[in-house]
């Protein structure tokens, strides 16, 4: 199993991943700020995302589209018609709760009582606001609830500007927002998120095969990165539970404390988004193949994971629990590439000599990779910090590097330490910490 929940939970807030927001004011439900190691986390988490479906592709290109839209497009996407929750209210304690997500469709789990339900609404999920000085119908505007539909009606834009012929995505990774009525578990489940998506559009004769083909790809990503193979699984969506829009859906499913839960959908959406965009607009979506003098409306493969439940799935999973001596030691396996340090520094004690020496040897890996240097405590202490945040490696610069210019390099996982010649660290990190 991975990690315990609070343990987790407890981890990112002690040593800086994710605060609860405006915490000095009670904080703001489902809103979290990611905090020095977080952020650098979270955003080596969406390079490699970007890395592995843009930068090592050759029929992928990247688009960040606006937050702020049309309402056309959501109108013709059917977001303002059908995106909505079925909600119950609570006539006791007036707390609301999504129908489908009640373990005792009559008993409210926020205050014990029975048969005390309203019948079931309709509740919008998008966020309202209003463009201009003046609020109005006229001026109406939503924050997106997904970046896909950026994605679409752009299509025409990028293929004609990117010179791209079919099979070819737009990938694209941005906020998102949905007005949930139930948000929790962390950062799993929040009003405020970001998005990781693809659209891979195709002709309708290839979608199938595109679709297996990504869902294999997906799949892969995670365990290069470090998930436990047994921590992941694929479900298929049953035909009862197929968006309106998809002709097959397969989620990759992490086995979070709760249970086993969603990280990415991998949907083929058909030609569904873009036909309503022709539809709604006028505007030709259709895609001309010359070589089969032919022209249709492309069907679409989306691979859409959470950026941000990515992020908790690695947490969790790097957490390691280990007895070293009879003390219990902590590590964050992660993955080098998603380790928020990638070097500490450590100089031995705070005498002036190495203080400096560690600043040379500080300044030398800088340029490479996010380091770290700490002078305080003990450097038994030292190297159980670093292990607990998931540093891979740390120098440390002790007495006899001020004769023999050498450093000791201690890895994190095995806790091996090599003896190498200060001119010579950054060849051997370079070898170790895979970009």
């Amino acid at each position: 199993m991975p990690a315990d929940f609070d343990t987790i939970v407890n981890l990112a807030k002690k040593r800086g991943f994710i605060f609860q927001s405006s915490e000095i004011y009670g904080g703001l439900r489902s809103a979290y700020d990611y905090g020095p190691l977080g952020v650098e986390l979270l955003r080596n988490v969406k390079d490699q995302w970007w890395h592995s479906m843009v930068r090592m592709r050759d029929d992928v290109v990247g688009l960040d589209s606006a937050i702020l839209q049309s309402p056309e497009v959501w109108v013709a996407s059917g977001h303002l018609e059908s995106f909505s929750d079925p909600l119950v209210e609570c006539r006791d304690c007036n707390s609301r709760h999504r129908l489908d997500k009640l373990k005792d469709p009559d008993k409210c789990p926020t205050c014990g009582s029975s048969g005390t339900f309203t019948e079931p609404r309709e509740f919008n999920l998008m966020f309202k606001t209003h463009m201009g000085p003046v609020e109005s119908d006229d001026n109406v505007v939503y924050l997106r609830p997904e970046t896909a539909q950026g994605i679409f009606i752009n299509f025409e834009n990028v293929r004609r500007t990117a010179r791209m012929k079919l099979p070819f995505g737009i990938a694209q990774i941005g906020k998102a927002f949905r007005n949930e009525i139930t948000p929790g578990q962390f950062i799993f489940r929040t009003r405020e998120f970001e998005q990781m998506e693809m659209e891979y559009f195709c002709h309708p004769d290839d979608a199938a095969d595109k679709f297996q083909e990504w869902v294999g790809l997906r799949h892969r990503w995670y365990t290069d990165l470090g998930i436990t193979p047994e921590h992941l699984r694929l479900r298929e969506h049953d035909v009862d539970e197929l968006a309106h829009y998809a002709a097959g859906t397969f989620d990759v499913e992490y086995l979070f404390p709760w249970g086993w839960d969603e990280l990415e959908g991998i949907a083929n959406r058909t030609d569904f988004d873009l036909r309503a965009h022709i539809e709604r607009s006028g505007e030709d979506l259709t895609y001309f193949d010359q070589e089969a003098n032919e022209r249709f409306v492309p069907y679409v493969i989306e691979p859409s994971a959470g950026a941000t439940r990515a992020t908790f799935a690695f947490l969790l999973d790097a957490y390691t629990e280990e007895e070293v001596k009879g003390e219990k030691r902590v590590v964050l396996k992660l993955d080098p590439r998603l380790a928020p340090i990638k070097v500490a520094v450590l100089p031995l004690s705070r005498k002036p000599e190495l203080v400096e020496t560690t600043g040379r040897v500080a300044d030398a890996l800088r340029s490479r990779w996010p380091i770290e240097v700490d002078v305080t405590q003990s450097i038994g202490r030292r190297y159980r910090r670093q292990d607990e945040i998931g540093t891979p490696y740390c120098v440390t610069v002790d007495f006899d590097s001020l004769d023999d210019n050498q450093v000791t390099v201690r890895d994190r996982d095995t806790m091996a330490q090599d003896r190498i010649p200060i001119e010579g660290v950054s060849t051997y990190l370079a070898e170790r910490l895979v970009t």
